[in-house]
């Protein structure tokens, strides 16, 4: 594994996410699917699909970010709208993919704290994290960093590599609404 020191963490770029990155980004969230829980997709994507994912993202004017190291992407992230009612528009869902072998290196927290900071300047007061797999101690703890707090869990909703699997639901507030620790006085 390739660890990111602190000092070249400043190294790392945060930008948004363009139709060029989508080759590196689906390779990486192909990688999750096909060897992991995180999500419950058991067939990767191709770059059209991406593709076509990113495009919905930002005609709803949300965020779409990748993380660039030494000219590669290591990481993205992005939110989505919770639920297509109209009901939900102020609620959120975040992702968070990093790229195989660059996990435990801060990549998660810069993408995370970014897209916080992106979210809370628009009109949205929550934001969902569904968490595939009560096993994924590396995104509990991301989003526990974050404010994120625990609010329920989805007991055997997936089914993956025969097994059944959780979905553990966390929650934080955004803008007016987000907790009362400031990520800047956070570690990390």
């Amino acid at each position: 594994m390739t660890h990111i020191s602190p000092s070249l963490a400043t190294a790392i770029l945060l930008r948004d996410a363009r139709p060029d990155d989508m080759p590196k980004i689906t390779a990486i969230y192909a990688h999750h699917v096909q060897s992991g829980t995180a999500s419950f997709e058991e067939t990767a994507p191709d770059i059209a699909e991406m593709a076509n994912r990113h495009a919905a993202i930002l005609d709803k004017d949300l965020p779409w970010l990748v993380a660039e190291y030494r000219g590669d992407i290591v990481g993205y992230c992005y939110a989505a709208l919770y639920r297509p009612r109209s009901g939900y528009r102020h609620t959120l869902e975040n992702s968070v993919y990093i790229a195989d072998g660059m996990a435990g290196n801060g990549i998660g927290s810069l993408l995370m704290e970014s897209l916080i900071a992106r979210c809370e300047a628009g009109p949205w007061r929550q934001m969902i994290a569904a968490i595939g797999d009560s096993n994924n101690a590396a995104s509990l703890a991301l989003h526990r960093k974050f404010g994120f707090e625990p609010v329920g869990t989805l007991r055997h909703v997936g089914f993956k590599f025969g097994t059944w699997l959780d979905s553990v639901l966390m929650q934080r507030g955004l803008g007016t609404e987000k907790p009362p620790i400031a990520l800047a006085a956070m570690d990390g």
